[in-house]
């Protein structure tokens, strides 16, 4: 399939996003001078934004790209967690599939920003395993969902919605409706994904996964089999920043990717691009290699702007 063809097919596609919901918060401003009160700076603040984050950042990413998202995960019972369903619904992410846990705060991220570059962040978050009643009527409402979506993306930020309640039964069931099932995973969780279609990790990831240090050279190829192996996936993806990114699927093959050259602003958010990317383009019938590709695309693209950002399907197309 050619790459304009791939890129349309995406609108239209239906998505399930589950995972750690977050809000990115942003205080912009000036840094005019050091505070005679201790040696930090002083921030004038010029203006405040705020953007889903985390698991939300994927929905928007999505959306983005022209698919059709529903979005599962846990907000707190706090004014934040009606903002963040309020502005993804906004957006036109379905919000049926977000329940409330009151033992946690919405998570929150402010970074403090001055002359475009980020000297602070203040996290409000709780990492505790979600209950399992929340987690029982997630994963409830994400198994209802299963006979519409085309694919199912997890994206893992290790703040307790990814647990054994509410992953691997889905991935059970994905794989028997031969449903596309990706993750974007962290070590501690690394485990609930077995049988997943596509696993990514960074190489820090890839490293505190495995424990192979092959992850942090150039000779990465078997330490990506075995940990392949090891997690039992179709496929397993290790970004690799400025070099791109390595796959190593259960046929035994390796596909490089290089990187594209980019002028980098800002990487944060760029991950869930690429799991975005990726996920979009196989649900519409690439194979992992065209996919891989056209992620790596995304993610330069993304990284050159500032802060959490998205890529739209005609700055994919406009990259091609």
């Amino acid at each position: 399939m050619d790459e304009p063809t791939l890129i349309a097919s995406f609108t239209g596609l239906e998505v399930a996003v589950v995972g750690d919901l977050m809000m990115d918060e942003y205080v912009w401003g000036q840094a005019t001078r050091v505070s005679p009160e201790s040696p930090v700076l002083v921030i004038s603040v010029e203006r405040e934004s705020a953007v889903p984050g985390g698991a939300a950042n994927v929905a928007a990413n999505l959306m983005a790209l022209g698919a059709r998202v529903r979005v599962f995960g846990a907000v707190g019972d706090d004014s934040k967690g009606v903002e963040l369903k309020t502005v993804l619904a906004s957006q036109g992410a379905d919000v049926a599939g977000i329940v409330t846990d009151s033992s946690r705060p919405t998570t929150r991220k402010t970074r403090v920003v001055a002359q475009s570059q980020q000297v602070l962040r203040v996290d409000r978050e709780s990492t505790h395993a979600m209950p399992d009643g929340p987690s029982q009527e997630l994963a409830a409402r994400l198994k209802s969902s299963l006979g519409s979506v085309s694919a199912v993306l997890v994206s893992d930020y290790a703040k307790g919605v990814v647990n054994d309640l509410t992953i691997p039964p889905v991935i059970a069931q994905c794989r028997d409706r031969h449903v596309p099932f990706l993750a974007n995973g962290k070590p501690d969780n690394a485990a609930l994904l077995s049988g997943a279609t596509v696993v990514t990790l960074n190489v820090s990831e890839a490293l505190a996964t495995s424990g192979d240090k092959r992850f942090k050279t150039d000779d990465i190829h078997e330490a990506g089999e075995s940990l392949r192996d090891a997690l039992d996936v179709e496929a397993l993806v290790v970004t690799r920043g400025a070099k791109g990114l390595c796959v190593w699927n259960r046929e035994g093959e390796t596909v490089i990717v290089p990187a594209h050259p980019a002028e980098v602003y800002d990487v944060a958010g760029a991950g869930d691009t690429v799991v975005s990317t990726l996920t979009l383009a196989l649900a519409a019938g690439a194979d992992m290699a065209q996919a891989a590709r056209l992620a790596v695309r995304a993610a330069a693209i993304v990284v050159s702007k500032v802060g959490v950002a998205t890529v739209s399907a005609s700055e994919l197309l406009s990259g091609s």
